[in-house]
């Protein structure tokens, strides 16, 4: 086997060279505290084995005495290490020397896949993507099939082409029912606030995300095009996404990958209600009610602020914080396309998740990701915790006055 195309850029490599092995990153990370029998998922085991497997083949040694390829045994565990892991970035947070260890997780994984040893699924993944643009599989042009419960359908749900805003809905919301009522509710906002909006339908096209987090990124090119130029089409000025992961690809990947600014603003769903939040009236709600913070809201993309002021505006909640939120959240499990590669996995992390929403005494637990909640709320049912696990964008429709 010949040693594939170096996936790590200049700073990667001096930053696997400058991991101090303090092991401060091990004791924060949520899949080793639920699978700690697996040392290779930790952020120290991967820098270290990775390190190893660069020097082998392409340090001062083995220029001057030929390369080292790595043992199967060693890439085999490394491989299971790297995909048990969410991309949760926790570990980034704690690192005393700041090394950014989700983009060196996936490119830990695009080498992986250049030496062929990933998970089978993900082939499955690039396929139904390549097939279907998008993760279930499904004609694409069911797209809007979400919207066939509501109880008239807006002009905005495919009935316009040009608009204000795009409201670019993603996969799991378009096509898996338990997440129907989040572009159903945020729709419902949308009119109520008198948001001059529209969707793509079938025009719209997976962002790449799970292909990108997969290691497989080479993928997501065509998808960025095809995206981005139908939404210019629209002449839109702004793209609101309800799924964190979309909204950080849209607005911290795409620009990079096609190489010029999109020519429009990208706003997360939880910002475009924090801007709104005045034009709506809402009953009151004398709950308890906590915030979990997306992986890829919070840590990736640095929003906090907006979902929380967003719920303190509902009159009457006590909103509390769980034990870890902000940059310290604790995962749900359901991120980094775990739940692909190990179901048991992504469950036992919820499982801790929902404790602490459980030690609250929270009647409600929002999140502002569709995979959060769906996570979140199998692992409530599983430990039969009393918690409502809304999105937040269906907890502000659920409040609104008629």
């Amino acid at each position: 086997m010949s040693s594939p195309e170096l996936r790590y850029t200049f700073q990667q490599l001096m930053e696997l060279d400058a991991c101090t092995r303090c092991g401060e990153c091990v004791t924060w990370c949520p899949t080793f505290e639920a699978k700690s029998e697996l040392d290779a998922i930790t952020p120290l085991r991967k820098i270290e084995t990775v390190r190893r497997f660069v020097r082998r083949e392409r340090g001062l040694l083995a220029r001057l005495f030929g390369a080292r390829e790595p043992d199967p045994a060693a890439l085999e565990g490394h491989s299971l290490g790297t995909y048990d892991c969410t991309l949760c970035g926790r570990c980034a947070i704690v690192c005393p020397v700041h090394i950014r260890t989700r983009d060196m997780w996936i490119a830990m994984r695009a080498e992986l896949v250049d030496r062929g040893v990933y998970p089978p699924a993900l082939d499955h993944l690039r396929q139904t993507l390549a097939a279907h643009y998008n993760i279930s599989g499904d004609d694409n042009e069911n797209r809007l099939i979400w919207s066939q419960n509501l109880p008239e359908i807006p002009a905005g749900v495919g009935g316009k082409t040009q608009a204000e805003t795009v409201y670019f809905v993603g996969c799991v919301s378009s096509f898996y029912p338990q997440s129907y009522s989040i572009p159903q509710s945020l729709v419902k906002v949308m009119e109520r606030a008198g948001v001059d909006y529209m969707t793509l339908g079938g025009k719209e096209w997976c962002c790449g995300f799970p292909l990108t987090i997969a290691g497989m990124g080479d993928a997501t090119a065509e998808m960025a095009r095809h995206n981005v130029e139908a939404v210019r089409r629209t002449g839109a000025r702004q793209l609101v996404a309800t799924c964190p992961s979309c909204y950080h690809t849209w607005k911290d990947e795409y620009p990079h990958l096609l190489g010029e600014p999109l020519g429009f603003e990208v706003l997360h769903a939880t910002e475009l209600l924090a801007q709104i939040v005045d034009r709506l009236t809402f009953k009151p709600l004398e709950e308890t009610v906590t915030y979990h913070d997306p992986c890829d809201l919070g840590r990736t993309s640095g929003i906090y602020d907006a979902p929380r002021n967003v719920i303190r505006a509902i009159p009457g909640v006590n909103f509390v914080e769980m034990e870890h939120h902000h940059e310290y959240s604790l995962c749900c499990g359901g991120g980094g396309d775990v739940e692909m590669a190990d179901k048991e996995l992504s469950a036992a992390v919820g499982k801790n998740r929902i404790a602490q929403a459980a030690a609250v005494e929270a009647k409600y637990l929002l999140s502002a990701c569709q995979q959060c909640v769906r996570t979140l709320a199998g692992a409530a049912r599983q430990e039969k915790v009393r918690v409502r696990t809304m999105d937040l964008v269906e907890f502000v429709a659920r409040q609104m006055e008629e």
